[in-house]
Formats: C-alpha cells, sequence, structure tokens
C-alpha cells in the first residue's frame, strides 16, 4: 500500500489549459484525486485564471497544500507573442493550423524576453531575445515588418 498522504506537503503541478474555458473533468482527475481535490473546482478556478488568455494554450501551475489549490499562469514564449499580436479570438474547432500574419515590434519582443529571461536556458539577455525572435518566426509573424531571420542583434 502506498503512504498515506501529507496534507502539510506543498505539491506543485503543471496543467496546460485552454484560456478561459474549462477543461474536460476526466482529465484533470488522476492528477488532482488523489491530492484530496474537487477536479470541477479546479477546472472553474483554472477557467477564472485564465480570462484573459482567451481561446489560447496556457500553461498553468497549480501550487496544493493542505488541500487549498492556488493558479498561477505560467506564459509561454508563443502564447505572449500571439498575445502582442492582438488577433481576435477563433474556435479552435473550426480553424486549424492557423498561420498568425502580424507584425510585432522589437520592443515587444524584448519586454517578452524580459519575462520569460528566468526560465530561458540563454546566458544572457541577447540569448533570450534570439529565443523569442526564433518563435516569432515559426509562428509566421513579422518584427517591425521584416522577416525574423533578418533582424539582426
Amino acid at each position: 500500500m502506498p503512504p498515506k498522504f501529507d496534507p502539510n506537503s506543498l505539491t506543485v503541478l503543471y496543467i496546460r489549459t485552454i484560456g478561459g474555458e474549462i477543461g474536460a473533468v476526466s482529465s484533470l482527475a488522476p492528477k488532482i484525486g488523489p491530492l484530496g481535490l474537487s477536479p470541477k473546482k479546479i477546472g472553474e478556478q483554472l477557467s477564472l485564471a485564465t480570462k484573459e488568455w482567451d481561446g489560447l494554450r496556457i500553461m498553468c501551475k497549480l501550487t496544493v497544500q493542505n488541500r487549498q489549490a492556488v493558479v498561477e499562469v505560467v506564459p509561454s514564449a508563443a502564447a505572449l507573442i500571439i498575445k502582442a499580436l492582438k488577433e481576435p479570438r477563433r474556435d479552435r474547432k473550426k480553424n486549424k493550423n492557423i498561420k498568425h500574419g502580424g507584425n510585432v515590434t522589437l520592443g515587444n519582443i524584448i519586454a517578452i524576453s524580459k519575462l520569460i529571461r528566468n526560465r530561458s536556458n540563454a546566458i544572457d539577455i541577447r540569448g533570450s531575445i534570439r529565443e523569442i525572435i526564433g518563435t516569432a518566426q515559426s509562428i509566421g509573424c513579422l518584427i517591425d515588418s521584416k522577416k525574423p531571420s533578418s533582424v539582426v542583434l
């Protein structure tokens, strides 16, 4: 038999969810059930925390202690770039494989790299900016009306 669950221990879970939507309870239950939490309540908390990321896939950090969950949004570089593009919300089920053809300023790229800096594997800020430029290239957007590969730092 496994040992009893210690309610005072701090447990951290990372859950990827669609912003503003209540996820499937069946996918949350195996992760959250052993911690003594209700998957339905956690789904509602996740949807409230991700309201401003409506329609985007976003990573959430779920910190659980004493059967109390705290939800923190941990956005990826791609999600931050798509949000900077200010695209309208789209229906995920109807529109597939969409190219995000928009324009982002270099100032936005630098601001995003400062947000991502502590999770980046780069040695300095220039490396982080290059990571974000590479992400912009993979998304398909432009930086100051130029291809991301032609932006030199």
